[in-house]
């Protein structure tokens, strides 16, 4: 054990000597920045939502009488036509409803003829003096009282019909049934609201969506945009819609204003279902062929170091006479030099990101053909949320901007041979 002793000594020293050796020589290639790439390609600016699918007419099929459900005829999916029977109520009670109103009825006529009679017995005794006016008028009197009653009775035989015939449930619209909400042999019960028997979905082959939409992005929605969503049903598969309504009615959640947004949608196959959760995205703006950046690099901000580095580099190269250069920061002269190298303007605040100018500028840093940095102006466009249009003279596709420090530079680098090294070495060039 004691001659091995030397030996693990040896080879731990020489492991020590390796790693200092091979970090020492990283040392002068690897970057300290995260980079991300100029790609060049479409773009859409949009706005996220959810809602559900629904049929855009859906009608709910009651009853107006009390009673037993004795016969079913339709039951869930299945297509119905207007005015075909779909159930029926057990008609037992309302049969006797019918016959008692019938009855009382001709009670009251038998009373209305009796009453006439009287009528005609008592004016010719009135004529002749034989009976008072008194007793002439409590027989008109009478009279009218009976033709009256007839009328009621009669509205109450027709009643009591209108019932019966509301015993057979009937679709009022062609279409499919998307709810069955009763079985044979319950009782539904017409009291105080009319129970909802079926409820029928008039055309499914023309959906809508009903998303809702946060009070921030409402402004940019409008009547005849287009809308593209997606169904769990169907994973990496798009369909598209078209706004027909921005409803006025807001509703409250959280604290949070948001509007229904109605959209309709084509569904000639029948695959969307109605309830199913549909997640939009309402496209407000697109462009084509583009310059598009990850928008981490229009969130950079510059160290103190990378400031100071920048200014080196534009003493150094004013006192040789290069001024033109160190303004642009590159290749490029003009305006855009004059706000990079001349620390005015937005630039001042802090060369990175969208500065404190117009909400559309940003100043992007990068790492020129010599590996020094350098900076360019450039326009945002739109974006989606991910990815943003640049406009900018200096900027080409491919070329690698940053977009973060990995570690401060001129800082002693760690000596743990554990630490992952996650940093990206200098292209040289563009």
């Amino acid at each position: 054990m004691k001659k091995l002793a030397p030996l693990i000594l040896i080879v731990v020293a020489l492991g020590c000597t390796a790693f200092w050796y091979f970090n020492r020589e990283g040392d002068e290639v690897v970057s300290p920045y995260r980079f991300v790439t100029m790609e060049q390609g479409d773009l859409e600016s949009v706005v996220a939502s959810t809602g559900t699918l629904n049929p855009i007419t859906t009608v709910q099929v009651g009853t107006q009488v009390s009673g037993i459900i004795s016969e079913i005829y339709v039951d869930f999916n299945d297509n119905v036509r207007r005015g075909q029977i779909i159930a029926r109520i057990d008609t037992t009670l309302l049969t006797s409803a019918v016959r008692d109103a019938e009855a009382n009825l001709e009670r009251n006529k038998a009373q209305l003829r009796q009453a006439e009679r009287e009528l005609a017995r008592v004016k010719p005794l009135f004529e002749k003096q034989f009976v008072t006016e008194v007793e002439l008028n409590q027989t008109q009197y009478n009279l009218d009282i009976a033709i009256a009653s007839t009328k009621s009775a009669q509205i109450s035989l027709e009643r009591a019909l209108q019932n019966m015939d509301y015993a057979t449930i009937y679709a009022p619209v062609s279409g499919t049934v998307i709810e069955r909400n009763v079985d044979v042999g319950q009782t539904v019960a017409a009291s105080f609201s009319a129970p909802q028997l079926f409820l029928i979905g008039q055309d499914l082959s023309r959906m809508e969506i009903l998303a809702s939409v946060d009070e921030s992005d409402i402004g940019v929605i409008k009547q005849g945009q287009a809308a593209r969503f997606t169904v769990q049903a169907y994973p990496g598969e798009t369909f598209m819609g078209l706004v027909h309504q921005v409803r006025l009615q807001s509703t409250t959640l959280e604290n949070v204003v948001n509007y229904t947004v109605a959209i309709d949608v084509d569904n000639p196959d029948g695959r969307l279902l109605p309830g199913m959760t549909a997640t939009v995205d309402f496209l407000i703006e697109t462009a084509q062929n583009v310059l598009k950046i990850p928008n981490a690099a229009l969130r950079f901000r510059p160290t103190e170091t990378m400031m100071a580095e920048l200014r080196e580099q534009m003493e150094a190269r004013r006192a040789a006479g290069d001024f033109a250069r160190v303004r642009s920061g590159g290749p490029g002269r003009g305006d855009e030099g004059r706000s990079a190298g001349g620390f005015g303007g937005q630039a001042r605040n802090g060369f990175g990101g969208v500065s404190g100018g117009a909400s559309d500028f940003a100043m992007l840093w990068y790492l020129d053909d010599q590996g020094a940095l350098a900076i360019a102006p450039a326009r945002t466009g739109i974006s989606d949320g991910t990815m943003t249009e640049i406009i900018s003279r200096q900027l080409k596709p491919g070329m690698e901007i940053i977009a973060g420090v990995t570690q401060e530079q001129g800082s002693s680098r760690s000596l743990n041979p554990f630490q992952q090294n996650n940093r990206r070495r200098r292209s040289g060039g563009f």
